[in-house]
């Protein structure tokens, strides 16, 4: 009998110690979900951040969700070359550096090329019975002076450009228009840019979840109602994403607070940002190509336009001079100006054909990324900020919320499938 009341004590005691071990398992749960949902919330506002990179939804930007940095990449943009142009690179600067003979060594060859068929069209065109009596020796001095005139008109007509470059070239529009329509760059840039911040974002939802649901873990311990678990979920999705993107970018100026030196990541890792962004910047966006394509079919193309028709006008005159004596009564006035006006054209349009061949050297003339980088890396932590923050912090508290309510969702979801059944 005695034997039987101390084995029935005993298994008392066995339950009632397995049901503290249950009991206290389901409690330190609490701490590792926070955790989880820590991270969980801080990937999903990272992601969010980039993707998807167009609206996907059913009406913008309501019923739907956009990237905010694609989303917001036409603002970004506007602010990136307020800062670029207004700070730290003049458009007239850089026009300077670009060398006459240089350019001339670069494209005469293929230039040859296109103004020999240029000349070949325009003619047969405006004046193909004066053209196809031309002789020979006539056609082949019109050539020769063409090809040994080339030096000096490229000489005018990049002078005339260095010195009408605001006219002709808009830096904003190249840059503005360019990201509007290539929204994946915009991403890449902040995504290198940011290399080692936005890895951080997510870890940290991890470490800071854990910390932040050991105070949840005691107050359920003690008081388990039902909206402790979501509230305290809640307050995990939001304060991981505040905290991480305060450490990104706060303190903007080092804090020396002993050995330590306190400053915001991304500010604190400037000279290695400016690198990476100048980079990208020279070699994806104001690079030659770019650049020549903005200028021949941007809002400054007019102007562009006027100035090959005064430079090439006059050298038509000059080499219609040449071969004069063979055309014998002329062309005509009427003729005259319709082969101006068509090679004018003409040449206008095929100069992507030849200004291909100046990229390499334009691009290295022009040293963009290397100038772009020590102007950045001598910004205060201020003017830094400025250059990936602004266009989005406006709509950071989306990321914010969006985490609270995630967390809250996940606190509901632990009441009901880990507390409630037991």
């Amino acid at each position: 009998m005695v034997s039987l009341e101390y084995s029935q004590y005993t298994d008392v005691i066995e339950k009632r110690n397995m049901d503290w071990i249950a009991e206290y398992k389901l409690l330190l749960l609490i701490p590792l979900i926070s955790a989880v949902v820590g991270w969980l919330t801080n990937y999903l506002a990272v992601k969010m951040m980039f993707y998807p990179i167009n609206f996907i939804g059913i009406k913008a930007p309501y019923l739907g969700w956009q990237g905010l940095i694609p989303q917001k990449r036409r603002e970004m943009a506007e602010i990136s070359v307020d800062l670029v142009l207004g700070k730290l690179l003049s458009v007239q600067e850089l026009a300077s550096r670009l060398d006459p003979k240089k350019i001339t060594e670069a494209i005469e060859r293929r230039l040859c090329q296109v103004l020999k068929k240029v000349i070949n069209d325009v003619m047969r065109e405006s004046a193909p019975t004066v053209w196809a009596a031309l002789p020979a020796q006539g056609k082949a001095l019109v050539y020769a002076r063409v090809e040994a005139d080339i030096p000096n008109v490229i000489d005018k007509m990049v002078s005339d450009f260095q010195y009408n470059i605001v006219e002709i070239l808009d830096i904003k529009e190249l840059v503005v228009e360019y990201l509007s329509d290539h929204p994946a760059l915009i991403n890449e840039i902040f995504l290198t840019a940011g290399d080692k911040e936005f890895p951080f974002i997510i870890r940290s939802g991890f470490y800071f979840g854990f910390l932040l649901g050991l105070p949840t873990m005691v107050v359920w311990y003690f008081y388990q109602a039902w909206w402790i678990l979501p509230l305290g979920g809640l307050l995990v999705g939001y304060l991981t994403n505040w905290i991480a993107l305060k450490i990104i970018f706060e303190p903007k100026n080092p804090i020396k607070i002993g050995p330590f030196v306190i400053q915001g990541m991304f500010l604190k890792r400037q000279n290695e940002v400016a690198d990476v962004y100048s980079n990208l910047i020279e070699k994806k966006l104001m690079n030659s190509e770019n650049i020549v394509k903005a200028v021949l079919h941007g809002s400054g193309s007019e102007q562009l336009v006027e100035l090959i028709d005064l430079h090439v006008n006059d050298a038509i005159e000059r080499y219609v001079s040449i071969a004069q004596p063979y055309f014998g009564l002329g062309i005509g006035s009427e003729k005259y100006f319709k082969m101006q006006e068509l090679a004018c054209k003409r040449i206008y349009e095929n100069s992507e054909k030849y200004l291909l061949y100046m990229h390499e050297y334009a691009n290295g003339a022009l040293n963009i990324g290397e100038d772009l980088r020590e102007k950045m890396q001598a910004l205060s932590p201020e003017e830094f900020e400025g250059v990936l923050r602004p266009a989005y912090q406006q709509d950071e508290w989306k990321l914010i919320v969006t985490g609270a309510l995630l967390g809250g969702i996940a606190g509901i979801l632990q009441v009901v499938y880990l507390f409630i059944p037991s």
